[in-house]
């Protein structure tokens, strides 16, 4: 079997991957299959991949002047194809061992603030079919802190708006089961009554959220939503992440215990959790340089 395609299955059985994890790690794998095919003579054979060939590889993405974030993401990529290859005794050795990734500050999450958060998923208006599912997946997305993954992923089935609970399958293939707002309740609702009347040609019996022709919502649909409508932010503009981060942020503000925004947002360590106390710390930092009378002192 080839190679690529026998990684993809691994991916997809053994390490249960999300297809937008498997499509992220295909897509970072396709440079360096193509920057091999190149320097090899339109061969792609891992067995005479050599540490020098990555190291090359590496050398010309910094050329290329991209983002040391996303030279380490292809580079993880990489890493992660020999690694399969050695456990799958298609190798002996991982050309790919001991070669260092670029070094990346860490960052804090952004996040939108809650009046920002607020206009941006009302901004879809009107009662056209688009504008009633897209403040739903919105108001959902912010409401219950979900992934976009996860909320294109959902099924009729996974929301109950008498309970206000939405099961959702996160990463890892795990589910967990979170609370969606008052008013992600209303804007599902909207869009369950109006998907009712639907009968758009090979239309998804099961999903919750249906694109154009009727099939599964996709990820980059919701992305071209939120570009759309980020204008009706005043600040700093918006990703569908974003949202996500801000339903954490704006809960931890309120004094919502870092536990249970854990469960919430299904991170499997709570330190990743942590992240976002140092968002709330940062934000209490200004508003204090802002307000307090002895903050702005001169020496």
């Amino acid at each position: 079997m080839d190679p690529l395609i026998a990684f993809t299955r691994y991916l997809e059985t053994e390490k249960r991957s999300s297809p937008l994890t498997v499509s992220g790690y295909r897509r970072d794998l396709s440079f360096f299959v193509a920057y091999v095919r190149e320097a090899l003579a339109d061969r792609f054979d891992p067995a005479v991949i050599t540490r020098d060939h990555i190291r090359a590889y590496l050398r010309s993405l910094h050329e290329g002047d991209l983002a040391a974030t996303t030279i380490q993401r292809r580079l993880a990529a990489v890493r992660a194809f020999f690694k399969f290859m050695v456990k799958s005794d298609r190798l002996e050795h991982d050309p790919s061992a001991r070669i260092a990734s670029p070094k990346i500050g860490k960052s804090l999450p952004r996040f939108l603030s809650p009046d920002d958060a607020a206009r941006l998923v009302t901004a879809p208006e009107g009662d056209l079919t688009e504008a009633i599912r897209d403040r739903a997946v919105l108001e959902l997305t912010y409401g219950a802190g979900l992934r976009v993954s996860e909320v294109i992923g959902l099924d009729l089935v996974d929301v109950d708006l008498d309970t206000t609970l939405v099961r959702v399958l996160g990463k890892g293939r795990k589910t967990r089961i979170v609370p969606m707002g008052r008013l992600a309740v209303d804007a599902v609702r909207a869009w369950l009554n109006h998907r009712s009347t639907l009968t758009t040609r090979d239309q998804h019996p099961t999903a919750l959220f249906l694109g154009a022709r009727g099939g599964r919502l996709y990820a980059r649909a919701v992305q071209r939503t939120v570009e759309a409508h980020r204008a009706a932010c005043a600040e700093n503009g918006a990703t569908p992440h974003w949202l996500r981060h801000a339903a954490a942020t704006h809960m931890l503000g309120s004094g919502a215990d870092l536990r249970a925004i854990q469960e919430l947002l299904g991170h499997a360590s709570l330190r990743t959790t942590q992240r976002y106390t140092h968002v709330d710390v940062e934000t209490l930092m200004k508003v204090y340089d802002r307000a307090h009378p002895r903050a702005r002192t001169s020496a």
